[in-house]
C-alpha cells in the first residue's frame, strides 16, 4: 500500500477540472481476492479471503466459546452450564443460521423487488449479496431453537456467541477491504484510499483514478471487530459478564449498533436507494434527513441491547 499526492477536488468556482490544492492518498494495495485456484476436472476452484474470513472467524470464535467453557470461575455456581460437546453441536446451528440469515436478510432488506421478480436468484449465494442483520437473526433464531432443543438457558448461549462474534466481523471487514467493496464516501482526508474499479471511481468533480474515499471497512474492522471483542472479553474474564445472564449479550447489540450507526455516516450508501433527489442514499428522509438503511436497523438493536441489559441486572443466574 503506498501513499502519493494527488489533485483531490475541482475547482468549484470555473468547474473546468482544475485541481484546487494537492492532497496525500494511499493508493489501494494490490492482493488479489483470491487466494489461490486449483483446477479440478475441467472446472476451477477458488479460495477467496472472505471465505477463509468466515472460516477462521467461526473457528477462533469456537475456541473462545471452549476457553470460557473450561474456566469454572467464569459462571454462576463454579459450573459452565453447556458442555464441549454441546459447544461443537452449536457450531453446525450457527453457520447454517449465518448463511441463511445472512442471504435472506440480505434479499428481503435491500432488494425484495428485484428477487421477488427472480426467485431462482435468492439461492445463488455465490454471486453476492450478505447481510449482517439478517445473519445476526438467523443465529438468534438457531441459538433459540437449540437452546430449547438441549435444555440450556437462552442468554448463556447468547453471551458466549456475541462474546465470540467480533472475530468474525473483525476479519470480514479486512476481506471487505481486501475485496475493495462496501468502500466509504470520496474524502481528501490523508487516510483516504484509492480503491480500483469503475464504481469507486465515479466520483462528481474528480478524475477517476484519483478519487480516495473513506477506507470504511476498517473503520468497522477497528469498531464492530478489535474494540467491541476486547470490551466483550474483558467483561467476561475480568467483570464477571458471564455471571449475569444476557449482560454480554446487551453490551454486543449496543456497541454494534453505535458503531455501525456511526460508520454509515461516511460509508457509501446502496446504490438503490441513491438519487437525483437523495444523493446520500437515505433509506427514509424527510427533505434530505433522515437515515440510510444501516442506521434504521442499527437502532432497534441498540435499543433491544439496552432492554436486554436492564433484564440482566434483574435476573442475576
Amino acid at each position: 500500500m503506498g501513499i502519493k499526492s494527488a489533485g483531490g477536488k475541482v475547482d468549484s468556482a470555473t468547474s473546468t477540472g482544475k485541481y484546487t490544492h494537492m492532497q496525500a492518498v494511499i493508493q489501494f494495495p494490490e492482493i488479489s481476492p483470491e487466494i489461490f485456484t486449483v483446477p479440478l476436472f475441467g472446472m476451477e476452484f477458488s479460495l477467496r479471503w472472505y471465505a477463509l474470513s468466515y472460516i477462521v472467524g467461526i473457528l477462533i470464535g469456537w475456541r473462545i466459546v471452549v476457553h470460557a467453557v473450561r474456566s469454572p470461575g467464569l459462571w454462576p455456581g463454579g459450573t459452565a452450564p453447556i458442555t464441549e460437546k454441546q459447544v461443537e453441536d452449536l457450531l453446525t446451528w450457527v453457520i447454517l443460521g449465518v448463511i441463511l440469515g445472512g442471504r435472506l436478510g440480505f434479499v428481503l432488506f435491500y432488494q425484495p423487488g428485484y428477487y421477488l421478480s427472480n426467485p431462482m436468484q435468492i439461492l445463488q449465494v455465490w454471486q453476492g449479496g450478505m447481510s449482517f442483520h439478517g445473519g445476526l437473526l438467523g443465529v438468534i433464531t438457531a441459538c433459540f431453537l437449540f437452546s430449547r432443543k438441549q435444555g440450556i438457558p437462552f442468554w448463556t448461549l447468547a453471551d458466549v456467541l456475541c462474546m465470540a462474534t467480533p472475530v468474525g466481523l473483525l476479519l470480514g471487514r479486512l476481506a471487505n477491504f481486501i475485496n475493495a467493496e462496501l468502500w466509504g464516501r470520496p474524502t481528501d482526508l490523508p487516510w483516504g484510499v484509492i480503491f480500483p474499479g469503475a464504481a469507486a471511481q465515479d466520483c462528481p468533480g474528480i478524475v477517476p483514478g484519483l478519487c480516495a474515499r473513506h477506507p470504511s471497512q476498517l473503520y468497522e474492522a477497528l469498531l464492530e471487530g478489535l474494540i467491541l471483542g476486547a470490551v466483550l472479553l474483558y467483561l467476561a474474564h475480568r467483570r464477571g459478564g458471564l455471571r449475569f445472564p444476557g449482560r454480554l449479550t446487551g453490551v454486543f447489540f449496543i456497541g454494534y449498533g453505535l458503531a455501525r450507526f456511526l460508520v454509515e455516516h461516511v460509508r457509501q450508501p446502496d446504490a438503490l436507494f441513491v438519487s437525483e433527489g437523495n444523493p446520500l442514499g437515505l433509506a427514509f428522509h424527510i427533505n434530505g434527513i433522515g437515515l440510510t438503511m444501516g442506521q434504521a436497523l442499527s437502532i432497534p438493536m441498540i435499543l433491544f441491547g439496552i432492554a436486554v441489559i436492564q433484564y440482566s441486572r434483574r435476573h442475576k443466574a
